[in-house]
């Protein structure tokens, strides 16, 4: 059986797990809708071949596949921009396309890392609701890798903590930042 780590990203893809990155990894000389469909891929069946010789079915997968990502992009309150090249939008909403692309898999899973490192309160705020939107009304696990302890304390559910790669913690909020090996190494005795 193969690892986890060495699993290409179609794999992981496929089974369930999508990802942000904490530099944003998008194609930026592509739409948000673009870019938001290129997340979907793996949910289209048609290939070209196909598609040419039976139009009608890869039409309507196409259009399945469109309402997805309308309703995503509606969900990310990000209706304004969906026509609008990725490179050309402010950071914070590149953040939210990125996230709109790993939700566009249909995932189970989402690994997120550091999204909220470079953000305004007000996109933190966002992202902060979408996550918890995420989890709740779509049922999707995420996997949050994120320095502010605010944030992880305020919506974790469960919480462990790595110190230069060993982890010194773990269980639900109040525990860890109880937890006197956390307090030392990250909050500090004004937490």
């Amino acid at each position: 059986m193969q690892s986890f780590r060495t699993l290409p990203s179609h794999k992981r893809a496929q089974l369930g797990i999508a990802r942000t990155f904490q530099n944003i990894e998008l194609f930026k000389h592509m739409t948000v809708l673009d870019n938001f469909m290129l997340g979907a891929h793996i949910h289209m069946k048609s290939s070209i071949l196909s598609g040419s010789i039976y139009w009608k079915f890869a039409e309507k997968e196409e259009i399945r596949n469109r309402e997805k990502i309308e309703a995503i992009i509606d969900f990310l309150e990000i209706e304004h921009i969906r026509y609008h090249l990725v490179g050309q939008l402010p950071y914070g909403l590149q953040k939210r396309v990125e996230l709109g692309r790993a939700l566009a898999l249909q995932p189970q899973v989402i690994l997120m890392d550091e999204p909220m490192a470079g953000m305004t309160i007000e996109e933190k705020e966002d992202i902060v609701r979408f996550v918890i939107d995420i989890n709740e009304e779509r049922e999707v696990t995420v996997v949050l890798i994120e320095h502010d302890m605010g944030v992880v304390m305020d919506i974790s559910d469960r919480i462990a903590v790595l110190d230069f790669g060993e982890k010194i913690a773990e269980g639900k909020p109040d525990e860890v930042r109880n937890n006197e090996k956390v307090i030392k190494a990250y909050i500090g005795k004004g937490f």
